[in-house]
């Protein structure tokens, strides 16, 4: 058999390298391809739940507060305790650390722009949510407070409900009636001051009962879901007019 020639020997490695660079391109195109679809997949992950969040919110816009959320059953009965602090005011520099979880009353911060919050934002989460010294001035000025823990923040079903609720206050924010605030109760604060004794949800509220001096009382009322049901029956019985402070914004 004759010998192969230095060409012929050259020309099938041409071919063996020429075949093996085909299958290194169809199989890079091919790693491509899945990167890309994971990609896109990834991509359309992350974008689904806020889609759905802002339809969900849609359709809320079209309900009265009472219908958005859960029933009223899903809360138990108003609590109330004796309150104090109204007008103690400490300086921002100062850490007050609150009895209860969420608190109600007591001495607080007093800063222009700062504390109280302004009436404007109806909705805060765990990155931007003020201070509580500042939260409790809002309370003494006939605010109530929508309190969420952590396990409602993680649930998109329950945020939605309470987006929906705030935005049932952002029509006209210069309405004293529309003293309304939902903040988050984060793990800082479960540290400091507790967890909700039940339930994911609380409102709070400082009251006058119509009166002043020592029948001051904190009101809270904790729920298992968020209930505009129960937070419309609650302002209604505790409204901004029954503050330390009404008339201030």
């Amino acid at each position: 058999m004759a010998k192969p020639t230095k060409s012929d020997r050259q020309a099938v490695l041409d071919e063996m390298r020429k075949k093996q660079k085909g299958a290194e391109r169809r199989r890079g195109l091919a790693i491509a391809g899945v990167v890309g679809l994971l990609a896109v997949l990834i991509v359309a992950a992350a974008a689904y739940r806020p889609v759905m969040n802002w339809w969900d919110l849609r359709k809320l816009k079209d309900l009265d507060l009472a219908s958005i959320g859960a029933p009223a059953s899903t809360c138990q009965d108003v609590e109330t305790a004796q309150a104090e602090g109204s007008g103690k005011h400490e300086p921002p520099s100062k850490q007050i650390i609150y009895d209860d979880a969420p608190p109600a009353f007591g001495s607080h911060w007093s800063e222009r722009g700062q504390a109280p919050v302004p009436i404007s934002r109806k909705l805060y989460t765990a990155k931007d949510r003020p201070e509580l010294e500042a939260l409790v001035h809002n309370l003494e000025h006939g605010y109530t407070i929508l309190w969420y823990d952590e396990t409602a923040a993680d649930d998109s079903s329950t945020m939605t409900d309470i987006e929906g609720i705030a935005d049932k206050f952002r029509s006209d924010p210069t309405d004293f009636a529309h003293k309304f605030i939902a903040v988050p109760w984060t793990a800082g604060d479960a540290e400091e001051s507790g967890s909700f004794p039940s339930g994911h949800i609380a409102f709070t509220h400082w009251s006058v009962s119509g009166t002043s001096g020592d029948k001051q009382q904190g009101v809270w009322q904790y729920c298992s879901e968020a209930s505009g049901a129960a937070l419309e029956t609650f302002m209604s019985d505790y409204p901004y007019t029954d503050s330390p402070e009404p008339r201030a914004p």
